[in-house]
């Protein structure tokens, strides 16, 4: 006998189409309405509709379309019916009959401007305005369509916590006027970078877990590789866009190689390069190749700089055969571009791998008085490794207890004090 479908059967299916849509629906209704709160309240609205209509009526053959008509009805008869949106409405004029869900959307008369809903929601989610913490939940709730228990899930910390920030993001847009556009010229070039900086933020807390059990959370690294390869869409000329894309492709293909059969971190080294995904190596060849394609005088920004160190390491076969001495330059560029303590102690690992471990310890110990790395557990950590190679494995033993105790995720504690056993 064939089993009868379920009842949450066409709930479930309406809610993953709301989920994939929902992006877009927000930015749609939220050009009307310019606020990104009550566009989310009137994209839920339609998906309630949805919920009430589809199981009965049966799904439209479009059924994102659906949702997104339905809410900018919406959006427009909430502009038309309250009357601290009068004047809004006049102004909009020709602009609101334009959004309308059968009406025509006029290309822009000026060339720089980039006529799309999800652009602007992106600008808008990630201003400057906002707190880093606020940016990454707007971003995630708005474009990457996580709700508030997975977004708390992902960063673990209170459901309360993440709701209370989305809130106020919301309600700091609101007081703070910020408009519903894309910016022009040089404030684009500055909004852009707190852009970029979203995604990048939301991408390494997947693949190296601040705190917690796990290393790896791959849900943020996917949202975070969908939210970039949008971007690059979006913005086809900005080479730092294609860079960013470059680099999240180019990392995220070693996520399976990446961790051990207990989830354990394997460290670069050891990695089997085997299982390095080739299909995302080349996209992110591809992104870089675009981003090299498009750049204008400047040099290269700092996101493209960090896609060609991420693509050295791509092309070695082995640890071995990296080009470590080109690394150590690039770092060396991308110190001058965006000068950093981090950015100082990466190039001393490059440094110490083309030119020798006494080399690097020089670099470290110079970092050592940096208040920006007290507390930073790779510090001690890239210390220790350089003492075992100099044969100083007592110091060594000493460096990796001390990166242990500063260290959040179980899954970095368990391999550095494992290295100080082994220096034992």
């Amino acid at each position: 006998m064939t089993p009868e479908p379920s009842a949450d059967a066409p709930a479930h299916a309406i809610e993953t189409v709301f989920r994939i849509e929902s992006p877009r629906i927000i930015a749609g209704v939220a050009r009307i309405v310019r606020d990104v709160g009550i566009a989310e309240e009137l994209a839920q609205d339609a998906l309630v509709a949805a919920l009430e209509q589809w199981p009965r009526e049966g799904v439209p053959g479009n059924p994102g379309a659906w949702l997104m008509a339905t809410a900018k009805h919406r959006a427009i008869d909430l502009v038309r019916r309250r009357e601290r949106y009068a004047r809004k409405l006049v102004e909009m004029g020709r602009d609101l009959e334009a959004t309308a869900p059968h009406g025509h959307i006029d290309e822009p008369a000026d060339p720089d401007d980039i006529d799309d809903d999800l652009l602007r929601l992106v600008f808008t989610a990630c201003h400057p305005v906002l707190s880093a913490e606020a940016r990454i939940a707007l971003t995630l709730r708005l474009l990457g369509g996580l709700t508030t228990v997975e977004i708390a899930r992902a960063y673990l910390v209170p459901e309360a916590t993440v709701a209370q920030r989305i809130v106020r993001a919301k309600r700091t847009l609101a007081a703070k006027a910020v408009a519903f556009e894309v910016p022009y010229g040089p404030e684009r070039e500055a909004r852009l970078g707190s852009v970029l900086e979203v995604i990048y933020l939301i991408f390494n807390e997947g693949y190296a877990a601040t705190a917690g059990d796990d290393l790896l959370r791959p849900a943020l690294c996917e949202d975070a590789l969908r939210l970039a390869r949008v971007l690059a869409e979006l913005m086809p000329k900005e080479a730092e866009v294609h860079g960013l894309a470059a680099l999240l492709e180019i990392q995220a293909s070693r996520s399976a190689a990446r961790t051990g059969p207990s989830g354990e971190p394997v460290l670069l080294r050891d990695q089997q390069r085997s299982r390095w995904n080739r299909l995302l190596i080349r996209r992110g060849f591809a992104a870089l190749a675009r981003a090299e394609a498009v750049s204008t005088g400047g040099g290269p920004g700092p996101y493209v700089l960090q896609a060609a160190i991420a693509a050295c390491h791509a092309h070695a076969h082995t640890y071995e055969e990296t080009d470590w001495a080109r690394i150590a330059t690039l770092y060396g560029l991308l110190a001058a571009r965006t000068p950093s303590p981090v950015v100082e102690l990466n190039r001393a690992v490059a440094v110490s791998m083309a030119e020798g471990a006494e080399a690097g310890l020089v670099l470290v110990d110079a970092l050592a008085g940096e208040s920006a790395l007290r507390g930073y557990y790779l510090l001690p950590s890239v210390r220790g490794d350089l003492l075992v190679r100099l044969g100083r494995v007592e110091e060594a033993r000493g460096e990796f207890e001390r990166a242990a105790s500063l260290t959040r995720n179980e899954r970095e504690r368990g391999l550095l004090l494992g290295r100080a056993e082994e220096c034992g």
